[in-house]
């Protein structure tokens, strides 16, 4: 059988629940402008969390994209204060230096090598032309690098010991010389963009390959891309004997660092160098390069939901203002309430669940409003939609935390109140 004054305190909070919601419902337009503040700031912390967090995926994403376990040799090294370009300036890197990385046997950590000659120039056909970036590879570049062929083939080696004048295209690089805005392709429907003709630094190159899209803008777009033979890139477009940089696929996640090392005085030795300080080139380890990228995003991330928290406390005192002009309003009822023998910690508990409804309510709108912004940025920007649950039981926190803090000194001030004074209040 369930005690008499339990039944009386489960009766007397359901008063006070009910009480409560008839309160705030009386004046929906100030209930509605008092919990507008939470809404707005839940939702943007949850917004801004999620854009956050939605584009560290896609910069990882990105990044995964040119390849796992890669070190990237780049020409010029970093003194002690980080500042690029030291001995040799930005051609101490040649093909023999790949070359000997890959047949070396004190090499022991490395799967595969790719130079590279990269640089940007003009490319046209007919009317049309583009600037884009042209890299010189060998035929391990496809597998270092990721890349798939949506139709044709890579380079091979024999193109590259021949300096042959083969190109494969990226498919922006496809829509931006043969295809207008309406998508018509000046190659003919339904017809491919292989054995087409394309002029590079003034040179004609024949198409024999088109890249699968892999996504992305700006300067880093991996569809963006012409690819040639490293040796044509270089004697017959650039001038060059250098390469750019030296990929390298290390064997695995785990030996990275080793790989680093075994590679970083491998270097050294070849270019007869006794001082690392004074070494001339640099190597980037690619997971290095996520660990920045999370931690930047990271601090990024939360320095956008500090600025979304001001509209949180900006709300609790707006709800705080609010239930003190409830007070106000209400000092003849809770003087009338405390003569007919009401304890304080009735008093305080009733204004507290307003405020704490107020709170909750705007809290799950804010929710709401906040995961649906999240959903229409990912659509418009091409981000994954990422939301975090733990974003969300932050925001449920949030809400009850402002709505007990900022509900605590109203409820106060009503239970404080001397019956008699209240009662004569006008």
């Amino acid at each position: 059988m369930i005690p008499q004054n339990t039944r009386k305190g489960e009766q007397m909070d359901t008063e006070i629940i009910t009480e409560a919601i008839g309160t705030l419902t009386v004046n929906k337009l100030r209930t509605g402008l008092a919990t507008l503040g939470i809404v707005i700031g839940i939702g943007s912390v949850i917004t801004l969390i999620s854009l956050g967090q939605s584009a560290s995926q896609e910069i990882q994403s990105q990044i995964q994209s040119l390849g796992s376990n890669l070190l990237t040799v780049q020409p010029g090294g970093q003194d002690q204060s980080g500042v690029q370009g030291a001995v040799g300036g930005g051609a101490t890197l040649t093909l023999e230096d790949a070359e000997s990385l890959k047949t070396s046997p004190q090499i022991t950590t490395i799967k595969n090598v790719s130079p590279e000659y990269s640089s940007r120039t003009q490319v046209t056909t007919g009317r049309t032309n583009t600037n884009t970036q042209v890299i010189g590879v060998t035929p391990v570049y496809k597998d270092v690098r990721n890349i798939t062929l949506a139709s044709g083939n890579f380079i091979n080696e024999s193109q590259v010991k021949g300096t042959a004048k083969v190109a494969v295209v990226g498919p922006t690089v496809v829509t931006d010389l043969f295809c207008a805005e309406e998508q018509n392709c000046s190659f003919g429907e339904n017809t491919s963009p292989l054995g087409q003709t394309i002029r590079i630094n003034g040179q004609t190159f024949t198409i024999i390959g088109v890249t699968t899209s892999k996504g992305g803008t700006g300067f880093g777009n991996q569809d963006d891309i012409v690819w040639v033979p490293i040796t044509t890139a270089q004697k017959q477009l650039f001038g060059a004997s250098h390469v750019t940089s030296i990929v390298l696929e290390a064997k695995s996640a785990e030996v990275m660092l080793a790989a680093q090392n075994e590679v970083g005085y491998f270097l050294l030795g070849r270019h007869k160098l006794t001082d690392p300080s004074k070494k001339d080139f640099s190597i980037i380890n690619q997971q290095d390069l996520l660990n920045t990228v999370n931690q930047t995003t990271g601090i990024f991330t939360t320095f956008l939901a500090g600025v979304a928290a001001i509209s949180l406390l900006v709300g609790g005192i707006g709800i705080m203002n609010i239930m003190l002009v409830t007070v106000t309003e209400r000092t003849r009822e809770i003087g009338l309430r405390k003569a007919l023998g009401a304890k304080k910690k009735t008093i305080v508990t009733q204004f507290l669940v307003e405020s704490i409804i107020l709170t909750f309510v705007g809290g799950i709108i804010g929710i709401g409003i906040g995961i649906l912004a999240s959903y229409i940025i990912s659509r418009f920007t091409n981000f994954p939609f990422v939301i975090s649950p733990n974003s969300i039981l932050l925001a449920f926190a949030v809400s009850a935390g402002i709505g007990i803090l900022f509900g605590w000194y109203p409820a106060r001030k009503a239970a404080n109140l001397q019956p008699i004074e209240a009662l004569r209040y006008e």
